[in-house]
């Protein structure tokens, strides 16, 4: 793998973007990303860096919400990466409720980052990716993109939003040789369902979504996988 391509990741510090961080420097790509926690950003770089040493990395805090910061993340990437050629949208966060007793804020809260941090982020990155020989923005949207369910409330009219997104810009970008793809994900192991009381063999592991995401990316120029929906062997939980 070329030591020139790169790859960025919101919600880097755990569970799917932190797989997929992990899974892309496996292959030799450089790694950039951004989410809250200062101190998982900081033993990030220190632990690539150290089993990585010819390959470069980036990590900052930064908030997904924030329009401001993730413009200033993604030029301060550019300049320690030099080049992007893969985007995931991977930062999110669950919140259950029903649309006429959740708690006041929070269509706003989870529409802001789980649809506002993707266009924000892709905005950002656009009119650098479309200078790249090889280009790909992938969605992490979720199973809640397309099937309404019981406690889904504000969460789950995020994500349709989301794929939403997704479709428009595969549209506009469709005369580019930039890439888009939404991944839908059913229950993913995370840190968000270890303490369900469920094995986690009744889930996907976080790593198969790395995978999915590196396998897609490796496709001939000429092919786009628009979405990819994944659940649980033993269905949804």
């Amino acid at each position: 793998m070329s030591k020139n391509l790169s790859i960025i990741v919101s919600g880097c510090t755990q569970g799917i973007g932190l797989s997929i961080c992990q899974y892309f420097a496996q292959k030799g790509y450089n790694v950039a990303g951004y989410a809250r926690n200062k101190t998982k950003l900081a033993n990030m770089q220190q632990e690539m860096s150290m089993a990585f040493p010819n390959q470069q990395f980036y990590f900052a805090a930064c908030d997904a919400r924030s329009k401001i910061e993730i413009q200033t993340f993604v030029t301060n990437a550019i300049s320690t990466l030099q080049s992007i050629n893969l985007v995931v949208n991977n930062a999110g966060t669950f919140l259950p409720g029903n649309i006429q007793d959740e708690a006041d804020g929070q269509l706003e809260q989870l529409i802001e980052t789980n649809l506002y941090s993707a266009y924000y982020l892709t905005r950002a990155l656009l009119p650098h990716l479309k200078t790249q020989t090889t280009a790909h923005i992938f969605n992490m949207c979720s199973i809640a993109s397309v099937q309404a369910y019981p406690n889904g409330g504000s969460y789950s009219i995020s994500k349709f939003a989301l794929l939403g997104l997704n479709k428009q810009l595969r549209l506009e970008l469709t005369d580019t040789h930039v890439k888009v793809t939404a991944i839908l994900p059913g229950a993913t192991y995370t840190p968000s369902w270890s303490n369900s009381g469920m094995p986690p063999e009744r889930f996907i592991p976080a790593e198969d979504i790395a995978k999915l995401i590196w396998e897609v990316s490796c496709l001939s120029p000429s092919t786009n996988v628009e979405e990819i929906l994944v659940r649980p062997i033993k269905g949804d939980i």
